[in-house]
């Protein structure tokens, strides 16, 4: 979609939203707050964790369910040039060619043993937002259809001795009903790189009997491989087609440990810390911000503009639109590790959906003073305690006055984008 060049005075500087995003949230703003002060940020390892009864922190969207950068909306970070830190400051990538999406599928498909395979979604390392490269697949050994999708990124390695089981996925505990697998274990490879591997359900409940096996993996240079497949054509939304996934966890392993994905990782730039207000780093990646709003853009329906757009370094990201009809602000707040306050955010008449995720709704008058503004806001947590908020004013920022009587996008829309699976893919 294109994307207008020309930006609007920042009546609402971006720092001023990221103060105040609390103010923007439709319910309980004092218990968010306080769990907030509480909690802080939820640490990586439990975060995955809470995911491995199903896809062990690794879900992907199904095949044709693409996490694709729209097109025109570059901020001058490519792969292979610059890549956003912590810090603000741009970290060179090392020299090693880019590898495309092309690239990505191709050499997947070189990986796999003997068998039909049929491309689903693929991005390559030159991502202008700095979305990790992805390859998805259906494969077909000759006794079912099966998805494989697979991520290679970069893990922050820090000062010092670098630990890989300090970060890869690790096995969950009893203390933490619903989310053990049938099997986890990790394992030290000869190479010093670890692996978690893990079979188990897409739905810890096992309402569905689409079984999810995963092998995340992270070598001492920060290269990081994660791999998943189902017995099923795509992750969710499939019949079950076989008993079993098409690879032996021993195969997923081994594909997961192929040194050309070593190469694919070399070719992205080592993440930066963010730093926090005490100082401490709490996003690994620096990248979230962008990632959310590559979400958030590419979920976008057609006929609607992009005007201006920015975002931070972990949670939240704007853009303001225009369908023609004037100018409509949007923003997303995500935050991660949430289920220890879902009782107070979301309320008895909080919808529950089939797969444990909470939806709530409001539309109301804006909060933040602009004349005539309303809000219409879609509210929504995953079972694994991701928080997904998607606000839309019927004004170009919160706080001016209104440019149309209702916002750019429907209450429907609002709900497709904090319900798309393309948020399960953005990393830590």
């Amino acid at each position: 979609m294109p994307v207008d060049q020309t930006h609007d005075p920042f009546e609402d500087r971006l720092s001023a939203a990221l103060h105040q995003a609390g103010g923007t949230f439709d319910t309980d703003r004092a218990a968010l707050a306080a769990a907030g002060e509480v909690r802080g940020r939820r640490l990586r390892l439990r975060r995955r964790a809470l995911l491995a009864g199903g896809a062990a922190g690794l879900a992907l969207v199904g095949v044709g369910g693409a996490l694709l950068v729209p097109s025109g909306a570059d901020d001058g970070v490519r792969g292979g040039s610059v890549a956003a830190t912590g810090s603000g400051k741009p970290t060179a990538a090392p020299a090693v060619p880019a590898v495309s999406a092309d690239d990505m599928i191709r050499t997947l498909t070189k990986l796999l043993p003997e068998g039909k395979v049929t491309r689903g979604a693929a991005r390559g390392t030159d991502s202008p937002l700095g979305l990790p490269p992805l390859a998805q697949v259906v494969f077909d050994d000759g006794e079912g259809a099966g998805a494989v999708s697979l991520v290679v990124d970069r893990v922050r390695r820090g000062e010092g001795t670098f630990d890989p089981a300090s970060v890869v996925t690790p096995c969950p505990g009893m203390e933490m009903p619903g989310t053990v697998p049938d099997t986890c274990v990790t394992q030290n490879l000869a190479d010093g790189s670890v692996a978690t591997l893990i079979q188990g359900y897409e739905y810890p409940d096992r309402r569905e009997d689409t079984k999810a096996w995963s092998v995340d993996l992270v070598t001492p240079a920060g290269q990081r491989v994660s791999v998943s497949e189902w017995n099923a054509a795509a992750e969710k939304g499939e019949p079950v087609s076989r008993p079993e996934p098409p690879l032996e966890l021993s195969q997923l392993k081994a594909l997961a440990a192929a040194k050309e994905w070593r190469r694919v990782a070399d070719a992205l730039p080592e993440p930066a810390a963010a730093p926090t207000a005490s100082g401490s780093a709490a996003d690994t990646s620096g990248l979230a911000g962008r990632r959310i709003l590559a979400v958030l853009t590419d979920s976008l329906p057609d006929g609607v503009r992009v005007v201006s757009s920015d975002h931070d370094e972990s949670e939240f990201a704007y853009a303001v639109l225009d369908d023609g009809e004037g100018r409509s602000y949007v923003q997303v707040n995500m935050q991660r590790g949430m289920s220890d306050v879902a009782g107070e955010l979301y309320g008895s008449g909080a919808e529950t959906l089939a797969d444990g995720t909470l939806v709530a709704t409001r539309q109301g008058p804006g909060e933040k003073g602009g004349e005539g503004v309303v809000m219409w806001t879609v509210d929504t947590m995953r079972a694994d305690g991701r928080r997904v908020v998607v606000s839309a004013f019927n004004a170009g920022s919160q706080t001016t006055a209104a440019t149309r009587p209702e916002p750019a996008l429907t209450m429907a829309q609002l709900r497709k984008i904090a319900l798309s699976s393309q948020w399960e893919v953005l990393g830590d």
